[in-house]
């Protein structure tokens, strides 16, 4: 599953608005469960509904977004229908009334709080080797001991303080691969508002050019240039699926 060539994430992701917090959460589904004949979105779609559910039963703590995927991983392990597969993951909670922002991050999707232009805070990218994220992994009995498998435990997570106008982008790896932080803040600078309509389309905007650059063989994308810094003589894009959620922290009212 380490391949450069022909490695596909399915992506799911969702956003949940509580009373007193707001959560996000994107994850990607390891494409080469293909060559068993898995549906690699098989496996992150049920991790995010799970969780989704979780919350919307008010069955989390919002400064824990371990503990969220944590008991999301655990219900998929003890479903009566087997279900294999593996799978990054990131959570991101805003307690609405404190302003400060609960992450959890599993593998290289990830986070990004922009303020005044500039990046305040991201998320860590946790790889066990080159092209090789840390992920949530049900295996076939055989196969226990041979894919990857990590614990929900070993989640990167952080606690931050936000401030009105802090822009949060949630994304896939396909992103951040594609794109360095100083494209992806250029595009942000065109969000001239925080409203549903502005806010979208920049997003749509941010995704749009990554699958452009992921499919230029010329560009030295920011994935062509760890492998290089990893010994491999990589040039081009990276293709892969590309999700966006962007969000700004506005005023809370009851």
């Amino acid at each position: 599953m380490a391949k450069i060539k022909n490695l596909v994430l399915e992506t799911i992701s969702v956003h949940i608005t509580l009373i007193f917090c707001f959560l996000l959460g994107v994850a990607d589904g390891v494409g080469g469960w293909r060559d068993y004949g898995v549906d690699p979105s098989q496996f992150s779609g049920t991790l995010m509904r799970t969780c989704e559910r979780l919350v919307k039963e008010g069955r989390f703590v919002p400064s824990n977004p371990v503990g969220i995927l944590t008991a999301g991983y655990c219900e998929l392990l003890q479903n009566k229908v087997p279900l294999l597969g593996s799978s990054t993951a990131c959570i991101v909670v805003l307690d609405r009334t404190s302003h400060r922002l609960h992450t959890a991050n599993l593998g290289d999707s990830g986070f990004l709080v922009v303020r005044g232009g500039e990046v305040v805070h991201r998320s860590d990218e946790q790889q066990h080797y080159f092209n090789t994220p840390f992920q949530l992994s049900i295996a076939p009995p055989e196969a226990e001991g041979v894919v990857l498998s990590d614990s929900p435990d070993a989640a990167d997570s952080t606690s931050f303080d936000v401030q009105l106008g802090d822009i949060i982008l949630t994304a896939t790896d396909g992103l951040f691969d594609n794109m360095p932080d100083y494209m992806i803040l250029q595009e942000l600078k065109k969000l001239k508002n925080s409203n549903y309509e502005s806010i979208q389309q920049t997003a749509r905007s941010i995704a749009e050019q990554a699958h452009e650059l992921a499919y230029d063989p010329t560009y030295m994308s920011p994935f062509a240039q760890f492998a290089c810094d990893n010994g491999l003589n990589v040039r081009g894009g990276k293709p892969d699926d590309i999700t966006v959620l962007l969000s700004i922290v506005a005023e809370y009212t009851d």
